[in-house]
């Protein structure tokens, strides 16, 4: 067995302050001009505080979870990104601890379910069905998480589950040529048409999803096996990842659509692009050079991604894409599929892009909360609505919008600690100054940074190196403990 000690870990009670101590710990964004959209971050953290839920005494859960949903389950999907808005807030509630229910409840093989009861802690499918588990996105997840805090310790825990997951979906999800398969509900896109009738079963198709997540996962598990100085795991993982990204690239790789998509096992391609497909982004070297653009192009064209409100899950010029409400994974626009390309973007570079993309997005759902007072699952790809079927109170994944989509692809910044750096995309057109406060930086760093064109001022108690993005030029500037000043002139 891995040497998962989540295992073996009981629930110890953990303090969760209320929301209004809890704001005092929390980045506080700085936009004088867009002051609807920091109601909405103070909003969606109000509403994140009131979904965590202690386990019951007799469950087999280790942590709190959230329960968006109102239905008592522990989502894979969800729980994941919601993490990726919940680095902010760590020094007031530890969100990357809603992961250790899933490493808890492992089993000997690796398998870990995508679906935990609530209110037992048990598994809601046994291993072997189609939909049991998916997407395999924890490493990623977790890859964020220690890039924000710098938290060696918990990197090391987590190294080895997530590893035995990995092996158990490449033992159980993979065809003979090495390709992965899915489902509609392991994918997490549900009913979108991509495969035909595939909602609880996956037709014999490969999928691009599925596939490139594991080409991501191999990476990433390289980069954690290496800091942990586990030489031979990382080189095996480099080498499986170069086979595999070689493969995907060779099978999934659309010619005639300049797109990634599904593939069946005649070599048929899917009717539909999917925003599935766009995981290829999120690995830096897997999209070769002469394919970037065109790829990209797909999300500059308004007849495909670039709608009004950007970006929905399917392209528009797609199969069975819904234009009144999305219909759920036909057209609608996920706050977790939209920040997943949206850290793809900014992979690859596509800098621009990225940004015009969150401003759009968190645009279009700021005129939704301004009717309805909160946040949904999906919003309508056309038109500033709901979508349908969507459910409100969404916080769960859709926080990633008015919090992490604000604080990374709106304001631009960006912490990756190990490498004590700070990075600055300062893209906004704001006529003051703009930037956050309070922005947690490593353990226990803490960072004040705003500027308007002629001066950045920079507060801080740890020592780091600050990257500027100002007019396409990158700068960058060594900053010391207390107050610094940089003239942009």
């Amino acid at each position: 067995m891995n040497q998962n000690s989540f295992r073996d870990a009981a629930y110890e009670p953990v303090a969760i302050p209320p929301i209004t101590e809890a704001k005092a710990r929390l980045p506080i964004p700085v936009l004088p001009d867009q002051p609807e959209w920091v109601e909405m971050y103070w909003r969606a953290w109000e509403i994140a505080w009131g979904n965590i839920r202690r386990p019951g005494a007799d469950t087999k859960l280790i942590a709190p979870y959230l329960d968006a949903t109102g239905e008592k389950q522990l989502l894979l999907w969800d729980t994941a990104f919601a993490v990726q808005f919940g680095i902010y807030g760590r020094r007031a509630f530890n969100f990357a601890r809603l992961l250790d229910n899933f490493y808890a409840r492992q089993h000997d093989d690796g398998f870990i379910c995508r679906e935990l009861n609530a209110a037992t802690g048990e598994d809601l499918f046994c291993p072997f069905a189609p939909n049991s588990t998916g997407p395999n996105i924890l490493a990623w997840a977790e890859w964020r998480v220690y890039r924000a805090s710098g938290d060696d310790a918990r990197l090391a825990q987590v190294f080895w589950p997530l590893l035995a997951y990995h092996r158990w979906l490449q033992d159980n999800r993979t065809w003979q040529n090495g390709l992965y398969w899915a489902t509609g509900v392991s994918s997490g896109m549900r009913n979108q048409p991509r495969v035909p009738d595939s909602m609880s079963h996956h037709r014999h198709w490969s999928w691009v999803d599925a596939s490139m997540q594991a080409v991501l996962n191999c990476a990433i598990l390289t980069e954690m096996a290496a800091r942990l100085q586990q030489e031979e795991l990382a080189a095996s993982l480099t080498a499986e990842r170069a086979s595999l990204a070689q493969l995907v690239n060779k099978q999934m790789w659309n010619l005639e659509q300049n797109y990634y998509q599904d593939v069946d096992r005649d070599g048929r391609f899917s009717r539909v692009k999917s925003i599935a497909a766009y995981w290829g982004l999120v690995d830096k070297e897997f999209v070769p050079e002469d394919r970037l653009v065109p790829f990209v192009q797909h999300l500059r064209d308004n007849w495909s991604f670039n709608l009004p409100h950007r970006v929905p899950s399917q392209a528009a010029d797609s199969e069975g894409y819904n234009a009144q409400s999305g219909n759920y994974w036909r057209g609608a626009v996920w706050p977790s599929t939209t920040f997943m390309v949206l850290k793809g973007l900014r992979t690859v570079g596509r800098h621009k892009l990225a940004h015009e993309i969150a401003v759009n997005h968190i645009q279009n759902v700021c005129d939704v909360y301004r009717r309805t007072d909160t946040f949904w699952e999906n919003y309508a790809p056309e038109t500033a609505v709901p979508g349908d079927p969507s459910r409100p109170n969404f916080v769960g994944a859709s926080g990633v919008t008015p919090i992490a989509i604000l604080l990374e692809d709106v304001i631009g910044l960006h912490v990756d600690w190990p490498l004590r750096r700070v990075s600055w995309d300062r893209q906004l057109d704001s006529a003051g100054a703009y930037g956050v406060l309070n922005l947690p930086i490593g353990p226990e760093g803490t960072l004040n940074l705003t500027g308007d064109k002629e001066k950045l001022t920079i507060q801080t108690d740890t020592p780091f190196t600050l990257h500027i993005r100002e007019d396409g030029q990158l700068v960058q500037a060594a900053v010391s403990v207390g107050v610094t000043e940089i003239d942009l002139t």
